[in-house]
């Protein structure tokens, strides 16, 4: 998720790129740069770290005057953060300089086209393959916009591609797939940009582009053409948006909008994950199937909402894998001498990367001989170092303290892995592996479904303003997605909330029900055993002693509608799934809740986003 600008008008360049970067720094900061044309060569600048290091940069090696270029700022998802891989990256010729957002899947292959043709790459990027590619078709004859449309339909994944050629300085191209990218059309100036933020102190005219479009901007002019060269229907829109409601895409919380991404979000985490054939495929593992085919216990360390994601992922690992796991908080696992060894892998969920208390769990793990995999969100981390393998989420920057799309991309990740492991240890058929990565596929659009049925959440906070306790009930897999809702409630609003294992209640909660009270229930899929109608006899039991019933049950289970006093309805997934859409209506109540008492729900009182001391 990174930040990208594009600038063709009668303004310095650079000083129009790099004012953009800094309105989407909060897409990325682990690198950033600014490139021209000038004298018939890219000239280029980049720096690893935020945007000061750029400024630092420029001023003390300014680039030549131009009035058209294209600048980036970084959310490592290939290649760690340095100087090396910062963007923009430059064709072996000099002709093309190109910034990218998003991953493109099949880099490997066309990689090893190029090497085949004497083209070395000195970047760790995939972004840098599609910049030699470029290079090669203007060498060839062809003009960048032309140049764009024959290499973007040959790679594989979600991206958006901008592009200047230093023969043709004045003009900018972009391409679009699966990763955003909007148009800003000035008064003898053009924009492209990821994000409306990058040019709206200039203008509030935009362009929306759909899928599979080129885009081609100067001074005076915006033509946009399906890849094919064919003229592509647009939709002109006006920002209304003030600017620091731009930088949060209109939300008025970071945390809002980081909801919203999550179907993005989710799609990505789950790029580039299986090969032709179908097999899963975990680039980033460095750990050997034969190595991960003798393990005979997993052990997942982390804190807080991670902790929960990795409760979930104990359910779905030994279900696909037949093999013991663990979960631990990661504050209290080297303190109580446990019991690992070299056949233990420990799984190290962090969506920073730089969480104390984890980190320090997994120096004792690997003490140990324990080989560690972490789970992370931050390319270039130091979990991700330290660790023997990594899953990188890509859900990119998590602005708002409260975690809500690391949460659900850490699932994603949890799911893939367990996955992956029963394909290696070949515990279940790769029929079956296929079947839950396609319903995997689906989510992204289930998830949306979800976002866009929220009026009983909104309404629900307005009632539920004035609680001052609210319950959470959950089984199976719905257990950690009722401590992750009350989790939320006790960040944002500041209200006691617990979440309970719904076979528990009777064995002490049920001692808090009492007239009125708000009891929020995740109601498992039907079909699951006999814990279908075990929580529902849950809800029958706390309605009858006054409670709120607040029932979260797949669409058209009417046994669970019954019972409840009001109900939020989930599009229907297997039972180990569905964790990623029950999470996301408790996640906008309890944004929706704190907004409505007047919270800050980005800053929470007494939170930071990463614990870095234990």
């Amino acid at each position: 998720m990174c930040g990208i600008v594009g600038y063709c008008g009668h303004r310095s360049a650079v000083e129009v790129v790099v004012s953009g970067l800094r309105r989407l720094e909060y897409r990325g900061y682990d690198s950033a740069g600014v490139a021209v044309g000038a004298h018939g060569r890219i000239v280029e600048a980049k720096k690893a770290g935020k945007i000061s290091n750029l400024d630092a940069e420029l001023a003390a090696h300014p680039l030549p005057a131009a009035t058209a270029g294209v600048g980036h700022t970084r959310w490592a998802t290939h290649g760690p953060p340095n100087d090396l891989n910062a963007h923009p990256h430059v064709s072996e010729n000099g002709r093309v300089a190109l910034v990218h957002n998003g991953i493109v899947e099949n880099w490997a292959t066309l990689r090893d086209e190029l090497a085949a043709e004497g083209v070395v790459p000195v970047s760790d990027t995939d972004t840098e393959i599609a910049a030699q590619l470029l290079g090669r078709a203007v060498a060839d004859g062809a003009d960048l916009t032309t140049a764009m449309r024959q290499v973007a339909p040959r790679l594989e994944g979600a991206f958006t591609l901008v592009a200047v050629d230093a023969a043709h300085p004045d003009t900018v191209v972009a391409a679009r797939r699966n990763s955003p990218l909007v148009v800003g059309v000035g008064d003898g100036e053009n924009f492209v940009a990821s994000d409306v933020a990058a040019f709206i102190e200039h203008t509030r005219d935009a362009i929306e582009l759909g899928q599979d479009q080129v885009v081609t901007i100067t001074a005076d002019a915006v033509t946009v053409t399906d890849f094919d060269g064919n003229d592509a229907p647009t939709t002109p829109y006006h920002v209304d948006w003030d600017l620091a409601a731009a930088e949060k895409g209109g939300f008025d919380w970071f945390m809002r909008k980081e909801i919203h991404e999550q179907p993005e979000a989710i799609a990505n985490t789950l790029l580039g994950r299986h090969d032709a054939a179908g097999r899963l495929v975990l680039d980033e593992l460095r750990i050997s199937e034969a190595e991960l085919r003798l393990v005979d216990k997993i052990v997942i360390i982390a804190c807080g909402t991670s902790f929960y994601a990795g409760m979930v992922a104990k359910y779905a690992i030994e279900h696909w894998t037949r093999t013991p796991c663990e979960v631990e908080l990661a504050s209290e696992f080297r303190y109580r001498d446990p019991i690992v060894s070299p056949r233990t892998l420990v799984v190290a969920i962090s969506q920073s990367g730089e969480t104390a208390d984890t980190l320090m769990a997994i120096r004792y793990a690997r003490e140990q001989g324990s080989k560690v995999l972490s789970i992370c969100n931050t390319n270039g981390s130091t979990i991700p170092r330290e660790s023997d393998a990594v899953i990188y989420t890509h859900a990119g920057p998590e602005i708002g303290v409260a975690s809500t799309k690391g949460f659900t991309t850490q699932l994603v990740a949890c799911y893939l892995l367990g996955l992956y492991l029963a394909q290696v240890r070949r515990t279940k058929y790769d029929d079956e592996i296929a079947a839950v990565v396609a319903e995997l596929e689906t989510m992204p659009d289930l998830v949306q479904r979800v976002l866009d049925d929220q009026d009983a959440v909104m309404r629900l906070a307005d009632e539920l303003v004035d609680a001052h306790s609210v319950l959470f009930l959950g089984r199976h897999v719905g257990y950690p997605v009722a401590l992750e809702g009350a989790l939320k409630l006790k960040e944002l609003a500041y209200i006691h909330a617990e979440g309970f294992a719904a076979g528990e209640l009777k064995h002490g909660p049920i001692a808090l029900i009492e007239q009125g009270l708000p009891v929020f229930v995740v109601v498992p899929p039907r079909g699951r055993d006999q814990l279908h109608g075990k929580v529902v006899s849950n809800i029958h039991e706390i309605r009858a002693r006054g409670a709120r019933t607040i029932v979260l049950a797949e669409e058209d289970d009417e046994v669970a509608a019954g019972h409840a006093s009001i109900l939020l309805s989930l599009p229907k997934v297997s039972t180990l799934l569905q964790p990623l859409l029950a999470a996301v209506p408790l996640q906008l109540f309890a944004c929706e809740l704190a907004t409505r008492q007047g919270n800050d729900v980005d800053q929470p009182r007494n939170l930071a986003k990463s614990v870095t001391v234990e």
